[in-house]
């Protein structure tokens, strides 16, 4: 019934892998970018928002209150 309870040794073994694959794709996505050029990164910044970006509420015309 309990042959397949997993133990201290092998949860140790799981969690460290688990931390050392999440950490390996942190340090790899960093890395690139980092090492991106200046002109993909002027490209990627001015990319347009597939659906339009609704106004702040400090920018809608209903909240302004003028005396």
């Amino acid at each position: 019934m309990f042959d397949h309870v997993v133990y201290g040794d092998s949860a140790a073994v799981i969690t460290i892998g688990a931390f050392a694959a999440a950490a390996s794709i942190f340090v790899s996505i960093s890395w690139r970018a980092l090492r991106m050029k200046s002109a993909q990164i002027d490209h990627l910044a001015n990319l347009p928002f597939t659906t339009a970006t609704p106004a702040a509420r400090h920018e809608s015309d209903t909240a302004r209150t003028t005396p």
